[in-house]
């Protein structure tokens, strides 16, 4: 099973920008061992999070047609923890892209607040990996991860 980080896209602007929302619930399992008594969610969890709403930004700029991965963090600065009952929002940015890879910059804040600051690298496989094989069909961007764009694109 694929995990997906977040719920939905709030904004898409093709090729440009998104914001993508993510509600942080006690019904996620990994948040009753992260810590006993007061849970938060991991910081490599909401890496992640942003790297999937930064990614479909990403292979949505080029309609899906390459196998988009993340490459790089080039910076990861985290300023809060976040507690069940939260709602994150995701908001990334394409600063460059280019047929072998992109680069986005990324902010995740609780209402108004500065949760984290984060730049990522995403690689273009089919474009980067040449005389390696990979499956035909896209294996990063399944079925469900594209549903989180329907009536945004």
């Amino acid at each position: 099973m694929r995990w997906i980080w977040i719920d939905k896209f709030l904004e898409f602007n093709s090729g440009k920008s998104a914001v993508a929302l993510k509600n942080v619930t006690l019904a996620e399992e990994h948040l009753h061992d992260h810590f006993p008594g007061f849970p938060i969610m991991p910081e490599c969890l909401m890496i992640e999070a942003m790297a999937q709403t930064a990614g479909i930004l990403v292979g949505e700029a080029r309609n899906f047609e390459e196998k988009v991965i993340l490459a790089k963090i080039q910076k990861c600065v985290f300023h809060h923890y976040v507690r069940p009952g939260d709602a994150i929002t995701l908001h990334a940015v394409i600063e460059s892209i280019a047929p072998e890879a992109a680069g986005v910059s990324g902010r995740i804040l609780r209402g108004q607040e500065l949760i984290a600051e984060i730049s990522l690298m995403f690689s273009h496989i089919d474009k980067n990996l040449a005389g390696k094989e990979f499956p035909e069909e896209n294996f990063v961007f399944t079925d469900m991860f594209k549903s989180l764009l329907t009536g945004l694109t």
